[in-house]
């Protein structure tokens, strides 16, 4: 489903704009505010076009946390910004939006699959939020709620209005959201439940590849781990995410001895292989639930069950996996 763009894209420029804020812009962050209608331009330029007070807010400078308010009036300065892309492919459009699970004014909850990423950008021309928008044109102030890694399957909010957003967001803060998820680790899980408190650091790579290792100069990140099933040479586990760091779960437990499956990040290359040839080929991670409180205290709660590639490795593929080491193991060596 996935659309990758042959080459990079081209850059336009564009000039000066005047921008003003209405009730729905109202109370997000102008650096937020600048990735959108900057597209392409890196992080790096977009904070010293802030510092240069080349932004400007009702003519005057502003500091990158500063939260734009119904009736600001922003100055865009010019840039060369990435070049609008190619409308995505009707019927992949149409796929993504048959994907919707839950729907109300406010919200939108998609069943993500894997391959396919949140949002275009880095070679990637058409994400989650650019098909459903082409779908559905009238979504058109639709936002990620959070994230989820591309390689990732199931649950994915989305908001339909500004004001929507901005009180998820409070509750992300505020702990009230609960994320539960489903990951195969390679090893035999011994260690009951755990709280993996371990803070992560967020480095770039290469060509702005993004890789992430524990370390103390990073962000405080907890991720609570339990057992659900043991299969012996793998371990299927519940993973709650307590923070929202990039690739969290995967790190984590990559640094307690127990990556995830087909992980070919921070996995085993060898036991990725494995699995492989008895037919995993992605990452074994799932975004069972999330649940949060409504505006009038009520829980909703949504659920995706296991995508049918990781369901059939558990039922079909580990089953032959263990046949063949068995085999392997009764078989006697030649004498040389």
């Amino acid at each position: 489903m996935q659309q990758k763009s042959e080459k990079s894209p081209d850059s336009v420029a564009t000039k000066v704009r005047k921008i003003r804020i209405g009730q729905e812009q109202a109370g997000q962050r102008i650096d937020n505010f600048l990735r959108r209608q900057l597209p392409g331009v890196p992080k790096g330029r977009l904070y010293r076009l802030l510092r240069r007070g080349e932004v400007r807010v009702n003519g005057g400078r502003i500091k990158a946390e500063y939260k734009l308010q119904d009736g600001d009036e922003v100055r865009v300065p010019p840039a060369r910004i990435r070049a609008p892309g190619g409308a995505p492919s009707a019927a992949i459009a149409a796929q993504m939006a048959d994907r919707v699970l839950y729907e109300d004014k406010r919200l939108l909850v998609v069943d993500k699959p894997t391959g396919i990423a949140v949002h275009g950008g880095s070679g990637i021309s058409h994400g989650v939020i650019e098909l459903l928008r082409h779908a559905r044109p009238e979504l058109r102030d639709l936002s990620l709620v959070h994230r989820l890694d591309r390689e990732t399957s199931g649950c994915l909010v989305l908001a339909k209005r500004r004001s929507a957003l901005r009180e998820l967001h409070a509750k992300f803060r505020d702990g009230l959201v609960e994320k539960n998820y489903i990951g195969l680790a390679i090893g035999d899980w011994q260690l009951g439940e755990q709280l993996i408190d371990k803070p992560l650091l967020v480095q770039n790579r290469r060509g702005g590849e993004r890789h992430v290792v524990v370390s103390g100069d990073g962000k405080p990140a907890q991720t609570r781990v339990r057992l659900s099933r043991t299969f012996g040479q793998y371990s299927l586990l519940q993973c709650s995410p307590l923070t929202g760091r990039t690739h969290q779960i995967r790190v984590h437990l990559q640094h307690v001895g127990f990556p995830l499956a087909g992980d070919e990040r921070y996995g085993d290359e060898a036991e990725n292989r494995r699995a492989k040839k008895f037919g995993l080929s992605r990452l074994f991670l799932h975004a069972q639930s999330i649940a949060f409180p409504d505006d009038s205290g009520n829980d909703l709660h949504f659920t995706v069950p296991l995508a049918d590639d990781l369901e059939r490795f558990l039922t079909v593929g580990i089953v032959d996996a263990r046949r063949e080491r068995e085999r392997k193991r009764d078989t006697p060596r030649r004498k040389r």
